[in-house]
């Protein structure tokens, strides 16, 4: 549902006409000892008990509706409206961090169907006349309505009719089962990654070696054996090898260390080539997508996905895309060349190709002969522990604020791993409270990502509800071996702590704004900019310490640590570029027959990158990055170009001061999507951050392309 979700948020509440603002009764989130149930909600002490969850937030909303159709005030109506967004958010955020992340199968599914349930009653609230006569209403009255109030207004009509509520009843139906349909096909796609990895069998055992144990399972099969037995049958000798899952990240670990070609190869061909029935998911995602976008009056999904971002259009998009692929691709061959050279070397093979499944094992081979880089040293100096800290010295440097656990009541967390963290301020009181769940084991989905469970919004002249965020990773570790970060895995802690700041910091009047509820092109913003924290020496020196010594990470280790980022930065800027177009073309205009979706993609990597497609592997049927940000994976790139300007102008000569963190607070963190980004963006750093395209704005690639050493920049 467009009209009343932007990306999250929750709590249940009753109104009180004859004021301005809606008296809302919250469930405190202070620390208690009495049992609650998960997140604090009472609800959901069993699994059972988001049935009830639905059912009240259904019928307080329904309660709602019958209010906004007596056309009260127009503050009034969006107050309301916000209401039943933060009270159908409650559930919905609810249940997508339980599916994520419950260990009780019961609670996953019980959260599954209430999930389904509720973006079935967002398609009535969508398609609901008197919902969206008042919001015009209040949009058209504007003068008594606050900015803020104004813009909830303007973006409460477009996303109702981004529904489909202007349609013919017969096509509001059909809008109406496409929509469900695409939910479901996203979360089959999604579940099929997780339900179907892959796997590869490796014989003998010799061609793994015992660094890549951890990241395998011994495995063992008969081989005919020389001798008979006493009966007169044949012995069996048994054969021992390794089994490798190839999950994502699993792989990406394996790739880079293991030695054996063959093994490799064998590796990153399984690995892209599942799931299998993620081809016909796709298909059919692609064609219902365009359906719908087609109904809505759009010549294809990209086009009705972007027409209310920053970049307006596929078409401003793809400009910037094909601008930053042609300024990219020289050092990107200069990169590959280099690689290739090296193989070549190393192997003594002088007619030795590069091939795709070469490039993490010689990359990292370079970056460790050139920067003297150990892994396991690397680790050494990343616990858990202290890059959690890390997080507390962020913030408590930046603004002013103390970060520390409180108790969780019975019930309210989902594992015992899971801690409960609170933002302080001094004069300001709570700020918020942040779920950490950061390690993986068995059922997790292996994902690091930020869930909005509740939104922070205005519910009286002198309260103010505050937002309660978790922040999930999927690091390996135990109680018997303490989780050691590497400093890839550092950075995604950094990143998720950007989204998670976003929606801690963000004080907007409605939740509908609230943190990380901004348009598409504008979310990753944040994140990105956190993540240059995670490289910057006087920040880690003020955490990173050795896990026995407690010493301090050694400068020259940061900087070899950077070098060695920087030696492929132009390879991996041209892969996201590359994903980004196979995005933005899968989404885009459709032919009157279908389309080969593994041909575009091989035909958008010959054409866009340095590498080589290998045929018989369909690496996008595991980008999930398809169903959540469909047309809109360039927005990691507008981020990075925004993040790169906003530290270089603001965080790089004082990154942890006051001064900065009041900036980045006051300027940005604060105005959520209460305020247009480019605003944001131009009252944060000045001018010349971002650029008119065509009627939609891109960024400005200049800080870019000189922190890069990019040619022609």
């Amino acid at each position: 549902m467009h009209a009343l979700i932007r990306k999250s948020a929750g709590a249940v509440a009753y109104v009180r006409a004859n004021s301005q603002f809606i008296h809302i009764s919250t469930t405190s989130t202070a620390p208690s000892i009495k049992q609650t149930g998960l997140y604090g909600y009472h609800h959901l002490k069993t699994a059972k008990g988001f049935q009830r969850f639905v059912d009240d937030a259904i019928d307080r909303s329904e309660e709602l509706v019958k209010y906004i159709a007596g056309m009260p005030s127009s503050p009034q109506i969006i107050r309301a409206m916000d209401e039943i967004s933060d009270t159908v958010c409650s559930v919905i955020d609810s249940a997508e961090l339980c599916r994520h992340t419950h260990p009780d199968r019961e609670f996953v599914d019980e959260a599954s169907k209430a999930s389904l349930r509720v973006n079935e009653f967002l398609h009535y609230l969508n398609t609901n006349h008197c919902i969206y006569k008042a919001v015009i209403k209040a949009e058209k009255d504007s003068n008594s309505l606050t900015h803020e109030a104004q813009r909830a207004a303007r973006f409460l009509r477009m996303d109702l009719e981004k529904g489909g509520i202007h349609l013919c009843s017969e096509k509001l139906d059909r809008a109406n089962e496409l929509s469900i349909d695409i939910i479901q096909l996203c979360r089959e796609y999604n579940e099929n990654i997780i339900a179907d990895p892959g796997h590869v069998d490796i014989f003998p055992a010799s061609k793994i070696p015992k660094k890549l144990h951890h990241l395998v399972s011994p495995i063992y099969r008969n081989l005919p054996g020389a001798s008979k037995g006493s009966w007169g049958s044949r012995d069996s000798v048994k054969e021992k090898g390794f089994r490798l899952v190839t999950e994502s990240s699993t792989l990406q670990g394996f790739l880079q260390c293991a030695p054996d070609a063959g093994v490799r190869k064998e590796a990153y061909i399984q690995g892209n080539s599942v799931p299998h029935a993620n081809l016909e998911v796709l298909d059919k995602l692609i064609a219902t997508r365009h359906e719908f976008a087609q109904l809505m009056g759009y010549k294809s999904y990209a086009e009705f996905a972007l027409h209310s971002t920053m970049a307006a259009s596929p078409d401003v998009v793809m400009s910037f895309l094909l601008e930053m692929s042609k300024v990219v691709r020289p050092k990107a061959d200069q990169e590959f060349e280099a690689i290739q050279d090296f193989k070549k070397k190393s192997s003594g093979d002088p007619s030795g190709e590069l091939e795709p499944w070469d490039e993490a094992y010689f990359t990292w081979l370079m970056k460790s002969a050139a920067y003297k880089l150990d892994s396991s040293v690397i680790g050494s100096y990343f616990p858990l522990r202290q890059c959690i800290e890390g997080l507390k010295v962020l913030v408590e440097s930046l603004f002013g604020v103390t970060f520390h656990g409180v108790p969780l009541a019975l019930g309210e967390s989902w594992h015992p791993d899971v801690m409960k963290i609170v933002l302080h301020h001094p004069t300001e009181a709570n700020l918020g409270y942040l779920y950490l769940d950061l390690k993986s084991r068995k059922g997790k989905h292996p994902i690091c990502a930020h869930f909005a469970i509740r939104g922070g919004r205005r519910v009286s002249e002198t309260e103010y509800q505050l937002p309660v965020v978790a922040l999930v990773c999927n690091f390996s570790g135990s109680s018997l071996a303490p989780v050691r970060l590497n400093h890839s895995e550092v950075e995604t802690l950094f990143h998720e702590f950007g989204h998670a700041l976003h929606s801690l910091l963000s004080r907007t009047e409605y939740q509908h704004f609230s943190g990380t509820r901004v348009v598409l092109d504008f979310a990753e913003t944040p994140s990105n900019l956190f993540e240059s924290y995670a490289w910057d020496y006087r920040v880690l020196k003020t955490f990173a310490k050795h896990y026995s010594t407690g010493d301090i990470i050694p400068k020259e280790l940061v900087e070899s640590l950077v070098g060695a980022k920087k030696m492929f930065a132009a390879t991996e800027l041209q892969r996201q570029i590359f994903y980004a177009l196979v995005d933005q073309t899968l989404f885009g205009e459709q032919p009157a027959t279908g389309r080969d979706t593994i041909a575009i993609v091989a035909d958008l990597k010959r054409e866009h990158t340095s590498w080589t497609h290998v045929d018989g592997t369909h690496w996008h049927t595991r980008f999930s990055h398809l169903t959540n940000y469909g047309a809109g994976y360039y927005s990691y790139l507008y981020a990075k170009c925004f993040a790169t300007t906003t530290w270089q102008r603001m965080c790089h000569e004082n990154p942890l001061s006051l001064d900065t963190g009041l900036a980045l607070r006051t300027k940005f963190l604060q105005h959520g999507g209460a305020k247009d980004p480019a605003d944001i963006l131009n009252d944060l750093v000045g001018s010349g951050i971002v650029r008119s395209c065509n009627g939609g704005i891109i960024p400005d690639i200049t800080s870019l392309c000189k922190e890069m050493k990019l040619l022609k920049c």
